[in-house]
C-alpha cells in the first residue's frame, strides 16, 4: 500500500511540474486592422494566466506567453472568438462577428481589399 501511495505522489508531482508557467504558443486569428489588433490582444490578455499577447496585422499570428497552470490555448481561443474573431479551430458566432466595427469585417472581401490597398 505504501508503494502505491509513493507512486501516486510521484506521478502527481511530475504532472504538476510538467506544466510551464511561461509557455509560448501562437494562434492564427483573423482580422484586418489596428482596431482588430487591439480587440484581439485585449481579449487574450484579459484571460487569466495570459502574460503577453501580440497580434501581427499582416501575418494574423497571435504570439502568446501564458501560464499553463491557469489557462490553455482552447480557453484563450474561446475568449478571442467571443469578441468576434475567428481562429483556425473556432469560428465566432454571427452575433459576435456582427458586433465588430464595420471596417473590421474580415470575412467581407471588399473590406479585405480596402485594407490591402491601404485605405
Amino acid at each position: 500500500m505504501k508503494k502505491v501511495i509513493i507512486v501516486l505522489a510521484l506521478l502527481v508531482t511530475t504532472v504538476t511540474f510538467a506544466q510551464n508557467k511561461n509557455a509560448k504558443a501562437s494562434l492564427e486569428v483573423d482580422g484586418v486592422c489596428l482596431m482588430c489588433k487591439e480587440r484581439i490582444e485585449k481579449a487574450a490578455i484579459r484571460t487569466k494566466g495570459v502574460k503577453s499577447a501580440i497580434w501581427n496585422v499582416e501575418t494574423h499570428e497571435l504570439k502568446l506567453i501564458f501560464d499553463e497552470r491557469k489557462t490553455n490555448l482552447e480557453t484563450i481561443s474561446k475568449k478571442i472568438v467571443a469578441v468576434g474573431h475567428d481562429t483556425k479551430k473556432l469560428k465566432a458566432t454571427d452575433e459576435a462577428y456582427n458586433s465588430v466595427h464595420p471596417c473590421c469585417k474580415y470575412r467581407d472581401d471588399e473590406v479585405k481589399k480596402d485594407h490591402e490597398d491601404g485605405n
